[in-house]
């Protein structure tokens, strides 16, 4: 537990359907007003179907920490690295796929600590840098990992259900 009384558990099989419940209701409370409910659907039950998150949580090469306060799971982050990685695949590079945390605990620095894990992980891997990829339209975001010495130095395509929107790929450089 830290000063700011989170704990962090590392997602294994026996809560992956707690990981499950925090994805699909972060990504709710942060995209659905802003797309389809027909959209929202079918990327949910695709993202977060049973067999796709048994094969993530069991990837040597991908782990994922939940964020609990008070006994309740309230953000998770998931990382990639090797082969894991989703886009830049590069040995010295530590990927932070996901970062999500409930609406209710915004501005608490919940989503920091996570970040600050993702860092962390990064410094005991020795990796060079750090990487991500984040909605053009989700200034919010952009505006956190700006803060956090991000620079944008590309962009990839992210369906959501239909609709073919844009990521903008940023990396920050370890100390």
């Amino acid at each position: 537990m830290n000063s700011a009384g989170i704990r962090f558990i590392k997602v294994d099989m026996q809560n992956i359907q707690t990981l499950k419940a925090i994805g699909i209701e972060t990504f709710n409370e942060a995209f659905a007003h802003l797309n389809t409910p027909e959209n929202m659907e079918d990327y949910l039950a695709t993202a977060f179907a049973n067999e796709k998150l048994a094969g993530e949580v069991n990837n040597p090469n991908s782990e994922f920490y939940m964020a609990q306060i008070d006994g309740n799971i309230v953000g998770y982050v998931k990382i990639n690295h090797g082969p894991a990685q989703t886009d830049v695949k590069d040995d010295d590079a530590l990927e932070v796929e996901r970062i999500y945390v409930l609406k209710a605990f915004h501005g608490k620095k919940v989503g920091q600590l996570l970040f600050d894990k993702a860092l962390d992980i990064a410094a005991q891997m020795k990796k060079t840098y750090i990487w991500l990829g984040v909605w053009e339209h989700n200034a919010k975001a952009l505006a956190f990992y700006k803060k956090n010495g991000f620079e944008v130095f590309g962009s990839h395509p992210f369906w959501l259900g239909d609709d073919l929107q844009t990521d903008l790929m940023m990396k920050r450089y370890l100390d």
